[in-house]
């Protein structure tokens, strides 16, 4: 005869259920016996004669459930016996305080039986407990009955009408993902806990390649601060790389979703904190992620991840990289001295020592060849990830899979961040050195020209007058300047006729930058038009005209006229002439200011040194050093179009005078 008994069903419980992946399911059921202070568990899969799954049973040599406590465990459902920190009877941690373990068996099937073996009074009863998920409300318990033979405690829980087939528990990715929700455990425990799935043991010692511990931030939620510790094992075998939340048994509760590209390396994460355990009890683990602190933990988890497996990275390249060296193929010269260059070749060495890993022939490929290619990488790792895809396809033929993770490496590490970072800070100071040398030596300055040279090379720095800028127009009417205009805030405007020059028939503007400041109810738009002069021009009362007369002309053209509008002129040459000085009202250069219009004559070397301390404290942090001879050669290089005949050594009369001179004092 059986009793039947209601379970108390909290509203949101079941949906809980409902949503389990069959691992986890599996998992909590697993953890049910070993609360119960099973020291094995066996898992094993019953077939129909169409080799179909017809039953999952998972049996355990715990105690069992007295009887008498049954009803208690069943009827409610979201509470538990098992307290927080409490311990089973031979001192193991309870990782269940929800009670819903137990009922976890209807994520995989629709039906359960759980046959209970326990001891009472020193001798051995049995019963059945019957549960479907077409009536999870109602739970059905047998009466009990003496136990004769070589019976022993322990509970079998057969799960009937699976779901689905679930070869997943029997595939290799579902026993590693249980070896990874176990292996903690499992490990602490050696000796006194073994799974045994479909016959074969999980064995967490030998899938362990290595483990690593790690104290975090600790974490302050409801006024309380509690520790953070995180515990990374590394598997010897393929893995799911997987991030989870743990209490501070170490008991993982939810998978964190976060993705690592690390290389080579698979590995469990677990983030552990007595404040995880406080979720899980109150039922709000699955919201912990929703809670600032928590977030900030895992940030930190996941960046020592990273970390940690650059480091081991970097470690196993060490070999590789000497055996390079000896070899006079590795593309850097002597040690590295600033921070920038041996993070450059940490990056380098990880990704160059997986391109050889996956690359069977390089280790006996020609050294000229092998050269090349590694100093290919490293242009294609400085430069940017999008040249190193295609370096990795069509020049080493790399496996579609590792061209992936090698490009997710670079662009995801903050390591390739600080080298394109510092290769900026470096081209930019390399400029700025070059651009002074062109201005201001005799030589350069002299031959310089104004539209064809200097306003080309300018064009394409438009930094240099404020990150904010992108421009606009270059080398355009102001019939242009008001088309951008329109474009950018008020595409109303009518343009049916030029604008205006007010003191000539056209004005043509070098430069008009534009930057665009969201507000709260419009549109806030700052114009910079920029007047670039050859240095050997001096700002005189023409050149000032020149400005005033292309503002003024904008300011008296009414379809100019708009709300929330800044125009900023500025004229550029290497020194002000005694009219100008005058003019000038501070050490900006202003000239003029009415409105929302404000007229400036700047020197290069204004612009040059306010570059420049925007700059230092990157330049600073960085350990960027440049110097006038590479700055110079980086500049010809690459404006190499636009500079031609400036560094030329043109020798003139005086010039050739002195050297007849030395040569006639040579000779003997």
């Amino acid at each position: 005869m059986a009793d039947q008994y209601p379970v108390e069903v909290q509203p949101d419980f079941l949906e809980k259920i409902a949503r389990a992946r069959p691992i986890q399911a599996l998992s909590e059921l697993l953890w049910n016996a070993f609360d119960a202070d099973a020291s094995r568990v066996d898992i094993t899969f019953e077939y129909n004669d169409l080799e179909t799954l017809r039953a999952i049973v998972v049996s355990d040599d715990g105690y069992g459930i007295p009887h008498a406590e049954a009803p208690t465990y069943f009827r409610r459902l979201g509470g538990s016996w098992k307290k927080p920190g409490a311990q089973t009877a031979s001192g193991r941690f309870l990782h269940g305080q929800e009670g819903r373990g137990r009922f976890k068996a209807f994520a995989v099937g629709a039906s359960a039986e759980w046959a209970v073996v326990y001891e009472r009074e020193a001798r051995l009863w049995s019963y059945r407990i019957r549960m479907t998920s077409h009536d999870i409300r109602h739970v059905n318990i047998s009466d009990e009955v003496d136990v004769t033979g070589k019976a022993k405690p322990g509970v079998t829980l057969t799960i009937g009408e699976p779901l689905k087939d679930y070869r997943t528990f029997t595939s290799e990715a579902g026993r590693q993902e249980l070896t990874e929700i176990f292996a903690l455990f499992l490990a602490d425990y050696e000796g006194r806990a073994a799974i045994i799935l479909d016959g074969k043991s999980i064995d967490a010692g030998t899938a362990i390649a290595s483990r690593k511990t790690f104290t975090l931030a600790d974490i302050r939620i409801g006024g309380l601060e509690h520790w953070v510790r995180l515990h990374v094992v590394e598997w010897k075998s393929a893995a799911n790389r997987a991030l989870y939340l743990c209490n501070d048994q170490r008991f993982p509760l939810v998978q964190v979703d976060r993705r690592f590209h690390i290389g080579p390396f698979q590995f469990s994460a677990y983030l552990c904190s007595p404040f995880l355990g406080m979720a899980q009890t109150d039922g709000t683990v699955e919201l912990a992620e929703m809670q600032p602190p928590i977030v900030a933990a895992i940030d930190e988890a996941q960046q020592l991840i990273k970390d940690y497996f650059r480091t081991r990275a970097a470690e196993e390249a060490r070999t590789v990289v000497e055996a390079w060296k000896d070899e006079q193929v590795y593309p850097f010269a002597g040690d590295a001295v600033t921070p920038v260059e041996r993070v450059e070749r940490q990056v380098f060495d990880i990704v160059a020592v997986n391109v050889a890993r996956h690359l069977p022939d390089f280790g006996t490929t020609q050294i000229r060849n092998k050269a090349f290619q590694l100093r290919m990488l490293r242009q294609a790792i400085e430069k940017s990830p999008d040249e190193l895809q295609v370096i990795l396809d069509e020049v080493l033929k790399l496996p579609k899979r590792q061209r992936d993770e090698l490009a997710r490496l670079l662009r995801d590490t903050s390591l390739s961040s600080i080298i394109g970072a510092a290769r900026i800070v470096s081209d930019r100071l390399k400029f700025l050195t070059g651009l002074e040398a062109v201005l201001f030596d005799a030589a350069p300055k002299k031959r310089l020209k104004e539209r064809s040279q200097l306003h080309r090379i300018i064009a394409q720095n438009c930094w240099l007058f404020g990150e904010e800028f992108s421009l606009a127009v270059d080398d355009e009417s102001l019939t242009q300047v008001l088309v951008a205009h329109r474009k950018m805030l008020d595409p109303d405007v009518v343009i049916d006729a030029p604008v205006k020059h007010i003191s000539q028939t056209r004005g043509i503007v070098d430069l008009m930058l534009s930057k665009a400041t969201k507000q709260h109810r419009v549109n806030q738009l700052t114009h910079l038009v920029v007047e670039l002069k050859a240095p050997k021009v001096a700002i005189a009362a023409t050149e000032v005209m020149q400005i005033e007369s292309y503002a003024f002309s904008v300011m008296n053209d009414p379809r100019f006229k708009q709300v929330g509008t800044t125009w900023l002129f500025w004229i550029i040459s290497d020194e002000l002439a005694a009219y100008t000085e005058h003019r000038v009202q501070d050490e900006a250069g202003l000239i003029h200011t009415k409105d929302n219009l404000s007229i400036y004559a700047k020197t290069w070397a204004q612009v040059l040194d306010e570059n420049r301390a925007r700059l230092k404290f990157f330049q600073d942090k960085l350990e960027v050093q440049v110097d006038k001879a590479s700055s110079l050669k980086y500049l010809q290089e690459r404006y190499a179009s636009y500079l031609d005949g400036v560094f030329e050594e043109a020798i003139d009369a005086e010039d050739a005078e002195n050297a007849a001179s030395d040569t006639a004092t040579a000779s003997p």
